[in-house]
């Protein structure tokens, strides 16, 4: 009885039991699934499972050389410098008023550049003035005496002669005009005294207008109205000594130190090929002026100054600068029309015994057989396969290869040196 009961329920339809999904539902389920999945597998293939490429750092290549330049017998490293290049100050200690400059500012010689307060030099002035003119009317009192007495004497002289009159008398005329005369001369100096003294005053007053001592431009502005200025610095640490720095950018030059051991390859007018360091692909010429005649003991070099045949606002003093310099150019000497390339001794390797560099392009990097030339210190001149511009990579490992896939590393060395 309970086993018939038992398969009784088994046969019993449960209507709360969701309904098994046909064949066709369960390919449709299957296809939505893989549509997601596959991109999904694809997507983490790309992040994870392929290649990223080795890490690595880059510079990038300088073109140097070109233009029938003769080759170079030494480099060395110094500094843009002015020749002419003056802290201006005022000729006396005053208060500031008005201060007309700015940096960068370009004024011409004799331009007013700030002004003092001119009221003690003014009152000077006014002064000497009032002495002169004390002094020339004190001379026009001693002409009118002078003539008077002048007058006295001629007539009492023919008195005299008449026997009208005592010869004392004649004596005492006479005695009074000479003096009259000598007060007269001095009255005169005084006025010649009273002159200078009122030029020098005028001199005072002008000393309180600070005037440009040429053209120039403003590379600092010292000074503001308010401050003291001495040019003595007398006045303790709130007294400014100047009101600004006025640089002449036509004298700029190039002062190098070049060893003791190689300052026989440089010769006055020797050609030079400069390199700022800020511009490290505009190639400059210049020309050497004089080697100074005397060397520092501690560095043991000699310094070099070199003109600079360019003129260009780009140059301003105390830049980095880097000169090759070149040998003279023969007559019979064929010009070098190509130019050569500057690269990183390390971004050089062997490959098969010749000299390769890698060449990133995107994200591979292509293998370039390279000629190389002459050593400028940590770099290496290459004459035939580059050609400026390019980025190749430092210190590649031996794996890299031919279209080998690669990553910059960011913050890398991607400059040239």
């Amino acid at each position: 009885m309970s086993a018939s009961a038992d398969l009784l329920k088994e046969l019993r339809i449960d209507r709360n039991r969701a309904p098994e999904p046909s064949g066709r539902r369960r390919l449709l389920v299957i296809g939505l699934a893989l549509l997601f999945l596959v991109p999904l597998i694809v997507m983490g293939w790309m992040l994870f499972g392929r290649d990223a490429g080795a890490k690595v750092q880059t510079a990038t290549v300088t073109a140097i050389g070109g233009g029938g330049a003769g080759a170079s017998v030494l480099d060395a490293t110094g500094y843009v410098v002015a020749r002419r290049m003056a802290t201006v100050s005022a000729k006396i200690t005053g208060k500031v008023r008005e201060v007309m400059i700015e940096e960068g500012q370009r004024v011409e010689e004799g331009q007013v550049m700030a002004t003092l307060d001119p009221i003690d030099a003014n009152a000077q002035r006014e002064l000497t003035a009032a002495q002169l003119g004390a002094a020339q009317s004190d001379t026009q009192r001693v002409q009118a005496q002078l003539k008077e007495a002048e007058v006295n004497a001629t007539r009492l002289s023919s008195l005299v002669k008449q026997q009208l009159v005592s010869k004392s008398q004649y004596d005492q005329a006479v005695a009074s005009r000479d003096s009259l005369r000598a007060q007269l001369l001095t009255a005169q100096r005084n006025v010649k005294v009273a002159q200078d003294s009122l030029r020098i005053s005028d001199l005072g007053v002008d000393n309180t207008i600070v005037r440009a001592p040429f053209s120039g431009v403003v590379t600092a502005k010292a000074a503001q109205p308010g401050e003291i200025v001495s040019p003595l610095s007398a006045g303790g640490g709130f007294t400014r000594t100047g009101i600004g720095t006025i640089v002449d950018m036509d004298s700029l030059e190039i002062e190098v130190d070049v060893g003791e051991s190689f300052i026989g390859r440089v010769q006055p007018k020797m050609p030079v090929e400069a390199v700022l360091n800020a511009y490290p692909d505009w190639k400059i010429p210049a020309e050497v002026i004089a080697i100074i005649p005397t060397a520092d003991r501690g560095k043991a070099t000699v310094k070099v100054r070199i003109a600079i045949k360019t003129r260009d606002a780009r140059i301003v003093p105390d830049m980095g600068v880097r000169v090759s310099f070149l040998e003279a150019a023969k007559p019979d000497q064929p010009k070098q029309t190509k130019p050569s390339a500057m690269i990183p001794a390390n971004a050089l390797a062997q490959r098969d015994g010749k000299d390769v560099s890698f060449v990133v392009n995107d994200d591979k990097v292509a293998q370039t057989q390279v000629s190389l030339g002459r050593k400028l210190g940590e770099d290496r001149e290459v004459t035939a396969g580059l050609s400026g511009g390019e980025t190749v990579v430092l210190d590649p490992p031996d794996s890299l290869k031919d279209g080998s896939r690669v990553r910059v590393e960011t913050g890398d060395a991607d400059s040239s040196k």
